[in-house]
């Protein structure tokens, strides 16, 4: 029998029978796409089809709830779920939602979940859907918590809901459990296992496809690993951040299965560039921000969603405000950790800003950070009672910290000019060419000394985290006592050597063989909602 909307209109909605005829056509036609596992056609519905939808004919209002196409799909449980879910994630992208919306969102994802991980799944989605999909869910639990915190543009009545959110058994966007539903996916996918025993080799060639079976857990498990990345780093714990993203090796992005899938890509190399930025690591915040850098301009390149090319411009904007501040704080990586191509583009924008703040300006600094950082969030509800806000809290508190640690390289990034110029040179003269006094000539050394010793990451590290001890400066020195004179000097020598024409040609090959694999990989258009 043949399957027609029949429920009422609303009222005042002109055409509103035709416009269901069209979503009936979706749903149907989306329906039985999954249900034969035809991903070529399903991918082409998501991706085109529902955005089209959208903009012609729900630019500002929500698509008809699930109650009114439930009967077109035979009121199947797991597609009148993933109907939600795109139907919650325009509400978040065309509309402002409202409170009850982002309850009902949760219990979606909830519900979503639940199944993916205690039933048998045996469907099959694009994996630019099960990207979205998981994006959109950190998206909207980031969202919730930087909405709670505005308390002054909060009704009585919202107040109240908020409140009753907070004190029920089920919690709505708790952070544990979006914790939990992350780590069970990483867990029921057994997505570790399998990355440490090829690195995910087998991920890679098989575009996430198990044999006959299903993609949705295993992908959605690898998803996951940039998930625990990304809310670690909102919270401000930069080593969970890390580790939690296990054997993905960041360092060597050729081999990651994330590149088929430009917003996943993007995600892991920002948050986790930021979090080896905010743990002194500036050698690898450098290399994850040129690795993405690199990659941008070919994904911008085959994307056709203007607001997808405006959410990656704008996330290409924040790396190189943050790569900015690392070679003002590091200026040893931009020779040894940035491509050519990524330095041209820095200075051709940034140059002023770069100088500025090496010659310590602290407003620029605070201006690249605040412009680049995520939005980081607070996990304690607050008091609904008082009228500050408090949803830029955790911001200012990471702010302090990475100011702090600015403030530490003041005085110590002139240095190094100068002792270039000698092999050895008195303290007395060297402070006197400072202005300033021996004693804290001498404290500003040690200062350089410390700086400049930094954790790398090596080849065959267990995790994100491990690595080596090393220097960051082109130059090395110690103290020594002039025994006639009883004078302090200071012997210098360069301790790095320049690259060879070895490593340059290496370099160039490398990446001669991305830009192949580029073109003889094209992504597919998907749109995707980058995080901030």
């Amino acid at each position: 029998m043949e399957r027609r909307y029949s429920g009422v209109p609303p009222a005042g909605v002109r055409g509103y029978a035709s416009v269901l005829e069209k979503v009936q056509q979706f749903v149907i036609y989306l329906y039985e796409h999954i249900r034969e596992k035809n991903i070529s056609e399903i991918r082409s519905m998501y991706s085109h089809t529902f955005f089209r939808l959208s903009d012609m004919y729900f630019k500002d209002t929500a698509w008809p709830p699930v109650e009114d196409i439930a009967e077109f799909v035979d009121k199947d449980q797991v597609f009148c779920l993933l109907y939600q879910e795109l139907y919650y994630r325009h509400v978040y992208a065309r509309l402002f939602p409202k409170v009850h919306d982002r309850k009902q969102s949760w219990l979606t994802y909830c519900q979503l979940f639940d199944i993916m991980l205690r039933g048998k799944v045996t469907m099959q989605l694009p994996n630019e859907w099960l990207w979205d999909m998981l994006d959109e869910f950190m998206y909207q639990f980031q969202a919730y918590h930087q909405f709670r915190g505005k308390i002054s543009q909060h009704t009585p009545e919202d107040k109240q809901v908020l409140l009753d959110f907070e004190t029920s058994k089920e919690k709505v966007w708790n952070i544990l459990d979006v914790f939990n539903f992350l780590q069970a996916m990483v867990d029921q996918s057994h997505i570790i296992p399998e990355l440490q025993r090829d690195g995910g080799a087998k991920l890679l060639e098989s575009d996430g496809f198990q044999p006959n079976g299903s993609n949705v857990l295993r992908v959605l498990g690898y998803f996951s690993l940039i998930g625990l990345l990304r809310v670690h780093s909102l919270i401000g714990d930069y080593a969970g951040a890390l580790k939690a993203l296990g054997p993905l090796k960041v360092h060597e992005p050729r081999g990651l299965f994330a590149r088929k899938i430009p917003g996943a890509f993007i995600t892991l190399y920002y948050y986790a560039g930021f979090s080896y930025l905010m743990m002194r690591r500036y050698a690898d915040a450098a290399q994850c921000f040129n690795n993405a850098l690199l990659y941008i301009p070919a994904a911008k390149e085959f994307r056709q969603d203007r607001t997808q090319l405006t959410q990656i411009e704008r996330k290409e904007e924040q790396m190189y405000q943050l790569l900015a501040i690392t070679v003002a704080l590091c200026p040893w990586v931009q020779k040894h950790h940035v491509d050519e191509r990524v330095t041209e583009r820095l200075m051709e924008h940034l140059r002023e800003k770069v100088q500025a703040m090496r010659r310590g300006n602290m407003a620029v600094f605070d201006e690249l950070f605040s412009a680049g950082c995520p939005r980081f969030i607070t996990t304690q509800a607050p008091d609904y009672n008082k009228s500050g806000d408090t949803n830029q809290e955790a911001y200012h508190n990471q702010l302090r910290l990475f100011m702090e640690e600015v403030r530490q390289h003041q005085g110590v990034t002139d240095l190094p000019q100068y002792l270039k110029l000698y092999s050895s040179i008195s303290l007395e003269k060297l402070a006197g060419m400072v202005d300033i006094t021996e004693s804290a000539l001498r404290m500003q050394l040690m200062c350089m000394k410390n700086k400049n010793f930094e954790r790398q990451w090596v080849s065959g590290g267990a995790d994100c985290l491990a690595g080596q001890f090393t220097s960051t400066s082109d130059v090395d020195f110690f103290i020594d006592v002039d025994e006639a004179t009883g004078k302090e000097f200071l012997m210098i020598a360069e301790s790095q050597a320049e690259r060879s024409h070895v490593q340059t040609l290496v370099r160039h090959i490398a990446r001669f063989q991305d830009i192949t694999m580029d073109l003889q990989r094209i992504p597919p258009v998907a749109t995707t909602r980058l995080g901030t």
